[in-house]
C-alpha cells in the first residue's frame, strides 16, 4: 500500500514506519494519523514481522508535534471528538499491539510526537533530540495520552512540571527521568534499535505479546494486573513454544521458535 505521508520498509522480521513530513517538521495531521494507523495493523497482521521501528524523516525532527492549523477554528465537541478519535485509532492502538514497537526518537518530539513516542512500548533517542509537552502555551492540553503517559514513565511530579512549563527536556535528561531507555549519537540510533530488536526476536513472539498484555493491564482502570499475569502465564503453558523453549532448556540447547499459540 502506498502512503502519502510515511515510509514503511521491511527487512526479514522487522518493519520501520518513518513519517515523512519533513517540510512540516513531520507533525501529524488527521491523514498521517490515518496512514499510521493503517500501517501498524497491517503490520500487526502480517505473521513476517516479529518487531516495529517507529522514527521521523530527517535528522530535526521525530514528530513536532500535531498540525495545529488543522484544529485550531474546532468547537468544544469538536475537540473531544479529535482527542478520542486520535486515541482509539493510533495512540491506544500502538500501545496494545502484540508487537514490540520501539520508537527511535531522532530529533524534536512534542506534543503529540511524544505522545506517539510514549505509547510505543519503549523509546530510543538520539543524543539531539528534544522532547516536551507544550499544549498549555497553546491554552490547551495533551490530549493523545499524554497527561495518563507521562506521569506512569516519570512520575507524578516530573510531569507536572514538564506539562506546567511547557518546556523541551534533553535526551539526556529523558534518559535520568526514565522518558527513554538509551540515548545515543544520531548516527548510531537506528543501529541501536535494530541492536535490540536483534535480540527480542530471539524470544517466543507468543510470549512477548502475552507480557505486553499483562503489562498493560496494571495501568488500566478497575483491572488486576496479577490476574492477568496469573492468566497469561498459565496460558503459556498451552503453547508450541513453551514445550520448544523448556524442552530446547532442559536439552542445553537453543530454542528454535514456531511463534505459535
Amino acid at each position: 500500500m502506498k502512503f502519502e505521508n510515511i515510509l514503511v520498509e521491511k527487512n526479514n522480521s522487522l518493519a520501520q514506519i518513518t513519517i515523512n513530513r519533513p517540510k512540516k517538521l513531520n507533525a501529524l495531521n488527521s491523514t498521517t494519523i490515518k496512514e499510521l494507523h493503517e500501517a501498524f495493523e497491517l503490520l500487526e497482521d502480517d505473521e513476517n514481522m516479529r518487531a516495529i521501528i517507529v522514527t521521523g524523516s530527517g535528522e530535526k525532527a521525530f514528530v513536532a508535534g500535531a498540525d495545529i492549523a488543522e484544529f485550531a477554528h474546532f468547537a468544544e465537541q469538536e475537540g473531544v471528538n479529535l482527542a478520542r478519535e486520535g486515541q482509539e485509532l493510533l495512540f491506544n492502538y500502538v500501545e496494545n499491539l502484540s508487537k514490540p514497537v520501539i520508537a527511535a526518537i531522532n530529533g524534536f518530539a512534542l506534543g503529540g510526537g511524544l505522545e506517539l513516542a510514549m505509547s510505543c512500548h519503549f523509546r530510543v533517542a538520539a543524543d539531539t533530540a528534544k522532547m516536551g509537552l507544550p499544549e498549555v502555551s497553546l491554552g490547551v492540553i495533551p490530549g493523545y495520552g499524554g497527561t495518563q503517559r507521562l506521569p506512569q514513565l516519570v512520575g507524578k511530579g516530573k510531569a507536572m512540571e514538564m506539562i506546567m512549563t511547557a518546556g523541551m527536556i534533553s535526551a539526556e535528561d529523558a534518559l535520568q527521568f526514565g522518558l527513554v531507555n538509551h540515548v545515543t549519537t544520531q548516527e548510531e540510533l537506528l543501529p541501536l534499535a535494530e541492536k535490540i530488536v536483534s535480540k527480542i526476536i530471539r524470544n517466543s513472539s507468543v510470549a512477548i505479546s502475552a507480557a505486553i498484555r499483562a503489562i498493560n493491564a496494571g495501568f488500566e482502570d478497575g483491572v488486576n494486573g496479577f490476574n492477568v499475569e496469573i492468566e497469561e502465564f498459565g496460558g503459556s503453558f498451552g503453547t508450541e513454544d513453551f514445550t520448544e523453549g523448556t524442552t530446547a532448556f532442559l536439552n542445553k540447547k537453543k530454542p528454535n521458535f514456531l511463534n505459535k499459540n
